[in-house]
């Protein structure tokens, strides 16, 4: 087995060869902004009961694991050239394992992982152990829509109303468009008929101002920031239709109750369907072990 790397890289799961480009490469954005490199992992599952228990964890890697190897090699081979790629085959009692004890003992700066948008969950790239990812992952975890590839980036849409997710969102977006030469684009939206007493405009000001201080403090080369403030009491008819004018959408969490439920609430249950954007997901390692994370993992499943 190859030994963890020392600079915090960033670690990306596949299990699938047509989707590794997709994956590595974000991942590669990521790594080359913060000037370190990238390890792919995939995992083969032993879970108790398999014909697979007889055998060492190192038997199983060098003479059962042909079609992981396989989809590594993928991987390696569209990886640029200007990062540092490691690989590493595990072998664990399921996907979520295997990537957890990966997490443990590399210790990257953040996990990039994919998201089938499918009607049955056991067709997901990591299927099931999605959430548990989600909920355990003490590193900033990224979750990419898989099949939804932008043709070019000029313009990279992060939609924003505060709270600790938005700073690994800002991060991606500066990556993306350092790499494309694109511009970052900070949406935030405020209800402008609310009657909670909320300042609601002047709350998504202030989302906006954080997260273009978490983009230009983000790590890699400056990139070209846009603000934006809309106003609307449909967050998601607001969101839908701006998405159309960007090639990628990354989105955080947010902590205002009311304005987390109609934004987070609503990206896989009404905006991902209604718009056709590569999608990122983020969450901030720092947010591991809140209760409020196992509501955020049923955010991921399909209904």
């Amino acid at each position: 087995m190859n030994e963890p790397p020392t600079d915090e890289p960033v670690l990306v799961a596949v299990a699938n060869p047509d989707h590794v480009e997709q994956l590595v490469r974000t991942a590669s954005d990521l790594a080359r902004a913060a000037g370190v490199g990238v390890r792919i992992v995939s995992v083969v599952a032993k879970p108790h009961g398999s014909p697979f228990s007889i055998y060492s964890d190192e038997t199983i890697v060098e003479q059962y694991a042909h079609d992981t190897q396989a989809v590594l090699e993928a991987a390696i081979a569209v990886a640029p050239g200007d990062v540092p790629v490691e690989r590493e085959v595990v072998v664990d009692r399921s996907v979520a394992d295997g990537v957890l004890s990966e997490v443990r003992r590399v210790e990257p700066r953040a996990l990039v992982i994919g998201w089938h948008e499918r009607s049955s969950r056991t067709d997901a790239l990591l299927g099931t152990n999605l959430d548990r990812l989600i909920e355990r992952v003490p590193c900033d975890l990224y979750v990419e829509r898989i099949g939804y590839e932008a043709d070019g980036v000029d313009s990279v849409l992060v939609p924003v109303a505060g709270g600790p997710h938005v700073g690994p969102a800002a991060a991606a977006a500066k990556a993306i468009a350092a790499r494309n030469d694109a511009t970052v684009s900070v949406l935030s939206v405020a209800d402008p008929d609310g009657e909670d007493g909320t300042d609601h405009e002047g709350a998504a000001d202030e989302a906006i101002e954080e997260a273009v201080e978490h983009v230009e403090t983000a790590p890699g080369p400056d990139v070209r920031i846009e603000t934006r403030l809309e106003r609307g009491d449909d967050v998601s008819a607001v969101l839908v239709e701006a998405a159309a004018d960007h090639d990628v959408v990354v989105f955080g969490v947010t902590r205002r109750s009311g304005i987390h439920r109609r934004l987070v609430g609503s990206i896989p249950q009404v905006v991902l369907p209604r718009i056709d954007e590569t999608v990122l997901l983020s969450r901030a390692g720092d947010a591991v072990g809140r209760p409020r994370l196992r509501r955020l993992a049923r955010f991921w499943r399909r209904p």
